[in-house]
């Protein structure tokens, strides 16, 4: 089978492999669209902290059931999505329901290789059903997902005032959901194009080009209920501890290798919740099928560029420049 690895940061090769063998409890799939994630632009970039090459990405994964365990109900043929969070069953977090902060998680296209590939076979409980949404937009699943579960953590409302900071794909989805809430959302960013996106096309009721005298000027006032960071840098991490109202809840959806720090008597003074917010729940995943299936979330519009596999390795270069202006691009087998 045809898989696009990554050798080394800036190497990607398209190879010949072996096709996988199923295991006794997994679901074969043939894998028909792929969505590329800012994970996969670190790993070509040789940026993220975490992973051994060479490594065949993709953890965005749509397709069709080519085998299934005897019993399944599923059938070969089915067009589903993969959960790429392998989960061990058996640690405390698991036992407790939180698969998505297993101890021993292993996400596809990271810790292990992933689906830009024909096949590939997972666990059956992680091969879900599509319910009738377009295979090309199911491969958006999962980064929807990643805003979905941090809305619910911030247990954001109607009556919520809202500020994303960060309009990447990323700090996109929490707007979706955060307005699929009926949320007023704020969001804030380096680029007017991504503003501009972010207003027009996902309905934000507002938005703030992010330098330091329009932060001075989001800080006054009430500030806002709840906070989503999506900018995946400290600085703005730090600075977004001045944006909270009294009795504010920030939610950290972006990751950073180094420490950040606050000022412990504004947080207390404030009695804010600082809230993780990591991959993402069964149930997240459900809520965005439900609000595609509404027709609530601009799929055509996030997808903004799209190729096929066996172009991947130009296209991966050509898509990892800013200028490309990429949203959301899709590999397709």
């Amino acid at each position: 089978m045809k898989a696009l690895i990554c050798n080394e940061p800036g190497s990607l090769a398209l190879i010949d492999r072996p096709a996988p063998l199923r295991g006794d409890a997994e679901v074969l799939v043939r894998i028909r669209h792929v969505g590329i994630c800012g994970t996969d632009f670190h790993i070509f970039g040789g940026k993220h902290p975490f992973l051994e090459y060479p490594r065949v990405m993709g953890h965005e994964l749509s397709g069709t059931v080519q085998e299934a365990p005897e019993g399944s109900d599923l059938k070969p043929g089915d067009p589903v999505y993969i959960v790429p969070y392998l989960s061990c069953g058996d640690c405390q977090a698991c036992r407790i329901g939180l698969t998505n902060a297993c101890r021993n998680i292993r996400v596809l296209g990271v810790h292990t290789d992933g689906g830009m590939a024909e096949l590939i076979s997972v666990p059956a409980q992680n091969v879900i059903p599509t319910g009738g949404i377009d295979l090309r937009d199911a491969a958006m699943i999962e980064f929807l997902a990643i805003g979905a579960h941090g809305v619910a953590r911030g247990h954001i409302g109607a009556r919520d005032r809202v500020l994303v900071t960060g309009a990447g794909p990323i700090g996109m989805s929490a707007i979706i959901f955060a307005k699929a809430r009926g949320a007023h959302v704020t969001v804030m960013d380096t680029r007017e194009d991504r503003l501009a996106f972010a207003t027009d096309g996902l309905g934000a009721d507002a938005s703030v080009i992010a330098t330091s005298d329009d932060a001075a000027r989001l800080a006054e006032g009430d500030g806002f209920d709840v906070v989503i960071d999506a900018t995946g840098a400290a600085p703005p991490i730090e600075r977004g501890f001045a944006f909270l109202a009294h009795g504010a809840r920030y939610v950290l959806l972006s990751v950073v290798r180094q420490d950040i720090s606050f000022s412990d008597p504004e947080f207390h003074k404030r009695e804010a919740t600082l809230i993780a917010s990591r991959n993402a729940l069964p149930a997240d995943f459900a809520e965005v099928v439900a609000q595609m299936q509404a027709g609530r979330v601009p799929t055509q519009a996030l997808n903004t560029h799209r190729g096929p596999l066996a172009d991947g390795v130009a296209l991966f270069q050509d898509w990892s420049r800013p200028q490309a202006g990429v949203i959301k691009a899709i590999l397709d087998l």
